[in-house]
């Protein structure tokens, strides 16, 4: 059965291409939202200016997101992955809906019960990115990496084009009332439109592309139970020929071994994500100081941040620079902690133009080494095993970040009025 699969050439197979633009788009979904939130920051610090916004709502997203992902992740070998992923895409559907719903009831006032609003919103956002990323990274492990590659470059994508529209509604709202407002509102309505277009592709267009089904019969062959109704929606009955008996004989590797054996991309993931949340967002919007650019700084910091983000996932796609070996990959992740006293330096002493390098290169290398494990690490596992640890490393990225978030709050340290 499995060498009927391994026979066929997975690249020639019709659909590769409008796979990855799939995947691009699905991950756009899974990230605009919450990028939308991070973006229109400086709307959210006008109206609750004493209640550290950037800080607060990251730190309130990220515990539901590790919490949930723990969960299913401990469970996902009998979660059904396509109920799972819509699950997801309908949560941030209907949370970002919510955004401007709160909005519109409050007129835009601040005040302790909007904010706990809003921080309720956040908090299902963090249950709908980890329904949707470990789904979707232990879905695409399964199959070829220029897909999972495709699914990380769209959450650049989406903070790219998030940051680039921050920059044009700032620009054409600058002298109208309410300018801030505004902008937010046209925000949310495109992040409303994108999580409902992923929805609908994920559930009625990725399951029929001819190199999806493939994969997915090929994972069944290996025993995967995850994708059973992912291959019904694809009209594939008995999509798995191997008995009870059969399938009992197949070995997999325990979640723990599975760990124990990608240990070191794992705290890699980890490290890389520590470091990055520890200074974006919260760092840009309160540590970076005043100006030449006013109030338009820190929207360039992180427009700038989420441009090398993007351009940093795309790299792998050049052979030549894509990090495999572990080693390499290892001593990477921890030089970029050099960046942690160049920030400090350069926000206490350093001009913008410094400052613009040191977000870009912490850009370009979170997204870079991100794809580049995260390619590399299920090659020679089989179906279950690959979803698995797709799982398991969305863990430890959700954990970096949470990690990342509570670090952040030491920037504050010796910083007039900081609470």
């Amino acid at each position: 059965m499995v060498d009927r699969f391994e026979n066929q050439a997975p690249e020639k197979l019709q659909g590769k291409y409008q796979a990855m633009v799939v995947c691009c788009i699905l991950g756009i979904g899974s990230l605009v939202s919450w990028n939308s939130m991070l973006t229109i920051a400086d709307y959210y610090y006008q109206i609750f200016p004493a209640y550290h916004p950037s800080r607060v709502i990251t730190l309130v997203y990220q515990p539901i997101a590790l919490v949930t992902i723990l969960i299913l992740a401990y469970y996902e070998s009998k979660i059904n992955t396509r109920k799972r992923i819509l699950t997801g895409y309908i949560i941030f559907t209907i949370s970002t809906f919510l955004l401007i719903v709160l909005d519109l009831t409050t007129k835009g006032h601040g005040g302790i019960g909007p904010y706990i609003g809003l921080c309720t919103i956040v908090a299902s956002f963090g249950l709908a990115d980890a329904t949707v990323k470990g789904g979707i990274i232990g879905d695409l492990s399964l199959m070829c990496p220029e897909l999972i590659q495709s699914f990380m470059a769209g959450l650049a994508v989406a903070g790219a084009l998030t940051s680039a529209l921050r920059l044009i509604t700032k620009a054409a709202f600058e002298k109208s009332n309410d300018r801030l407002r505004k902008g937010a509102m046209i925000f949310l309505v495109i992040s409303t439109f994108i999580e409902f277009l992923c929805l609908m592709l994920y559930a009625y267009v990725f399951p029929k592309l001819p190199i999806v089904k493939y994969y997915r019969r090929k994972a069944a062959s290996e025993g995967s139970k995850t994708v059973v109704a992912d291959l019904a929606a694809a009209g594939i009955q008995n999509q798995s020929d191997l008995t009870d008996d059969d399938d009992s004989k197949i070995q997999r590797l325990t979640k723990k071994e599975l760990l124990l054996q990608n240990i070191d991309y794992a705290l890699n993931l980890f490290l890389i994500y520590v470091l990055t949340l520890s200074i974006f967002p919260g760092f840009l919007y309160e540590n970076t100081g005043q100006h030449g650019l006013g109030t338009w700084y820190a929207l360039v910091l992180v427009a700038m941040y989420n441009f090398w983000d993007l351009v940093g996932r795309y790299a792998p796609l050049v052979n030549w620079l894509k990090v495999e070996n572990r080693k390499a990959l290892t001593i990477a992740v921890w030089s970029r902690y050099f960046l942690v006293p160049a920030f400090y330096f350069t926000a206490k002493y350093g001009d913008k133009g410094w400052m613009i390098m040191l977000i870009s290169v912490l850009g370009l290398t979170t997204g870079h080494l991100t794809v580049c494990i995260l390619t590399i690490a299920p090659k020679g596992y089989k179906g279950p095993e690959k979803n698995a640890l797709g799982n398991l490393l969305v863990i430890f990225i959700l954990g970096g970040a949470l990690t990342g978030v509570s670090l952040g709050w030491l920037w504050l340290i010796g910083k007039k009025n900081a609470f």
